[in-house]
């Protein structure tokens, strides 16, 4: 085992000791605190809504923003933070004339972590995402990358699945597309049995469980909302699964597949991308 081996299992170690310990704990009191006002069902909360986005205003455009606009439910906020955006993203987001829209660019993007493709998609999002839930209002919190869509009843359906099954997070089934076929990825089966991250609504009392930087470092459960599932699956937070499509995971222009297969197979202008 090399010196960054060392290092990067040393940190990992570190991480899952301290979340281990204090997240069941501020899950306790954060409970204490909230949980009650979720025990009487109102029928339209504010939900936040956000989008990490790093330089990708088209799609943004075309694909997240105008997906959430068109949900059945109407009380959202759509929180869109820019990684730094030096492209048009905070000119177009200016441009759509509807008050729910907030837009803040981070203001500055250093060094953060071995700017490998791997890691951008491992990592890219943390900073971003962890930004948006310092800022959300609502009392529910839903997540949507840049690229991907929902189906216009998706906030409704999870919305009513987790009121009437008092349950704190759920998620549900979503169809991805990979080297031109589509299929429907349903994870009720396994355990636990949690959707991607597009599919996500929690309770907002849950929005201390931050994504973590170093996830990269981790021999499993790498990528930053699987770390973060993982993480609030073993504090016990209260999950529930819909067996039903409610998203859209979809490749990017000029790309053929989706995840970590796209950014391999497209390193350099990734790392192009992303580079610091």
């Amino acid at each position: 085992m090399n010196n960054n081996a060392i290092i990067n299992r040393a940190i990992s170690l570190k991480n899952k000791m301290l979340y281990s310990i204090s997240e069941p704990v501020k899950l306790f009191f954060m409970r204490k605190k909230f949980a009650h006002q979720y025990q009487e069902t109102e029928k339209t909360p504010l939900i936040s809504v956000y989008v990490p986005t790093y330089n990708r205003a088209d799609i943004l455009m075309q694909r997240a923003v105008p997906s959430v606009l068109v949900q059945s439910y109407k009380n959202f906020e759509l929180i869109i933070i820019g990684d730094c955006c030096t492209d048009k993203t905070e000119e177009y987001v200016n441009h759509i004339d509807d008050p729910r829209i907030r837009f803040y660019n981070i203001p500055q993007r250093g060094y953060r972590y071995p700017p490998t493709a791997e890691n951008h998609w491992l990592a890219g999002p943390v900073v971003a995402a962890n930004t948006a839930l310092g800022v959300c209002r609502g009392k529910w919190i839903a997540r949507i990358d840049d690229d991907d869509t929902w189906t216009p009843d998706h906030l409704e359906k999870l919305l009513k699945f987790a009121q009437n099954g008092n349950y704190e997070f759920v998620s549900s089934s979503y169809i991805a597309e990979r080297r031109g076929k589509r299929s429907i990825v349903s994870v009720k089966d396994e355990i636990p049995p949690i959707g991607g991250t597009q599919t996500w609504l929690y309770r907002s009392y849950l929005k201390f469980f931050k994504y973590n930087i170093d996830c990269w470092r981790k021999n499993w459960n790498r990528v930053n909302d699987t770390d973060l599932q993982d993480r609030m699956y073993k504090a016990k937070v209260k999950m529930g699964y819909i067996d039903e499509v409610t998203a859209y995971v979809l490749p990017r222009p000029g790309e053929n597949t989706i995840g970590l297969d796209a950014y391999l197979e497209n390193k350099k202008e990734k790392e192009n991308h992303y580079k610091f």
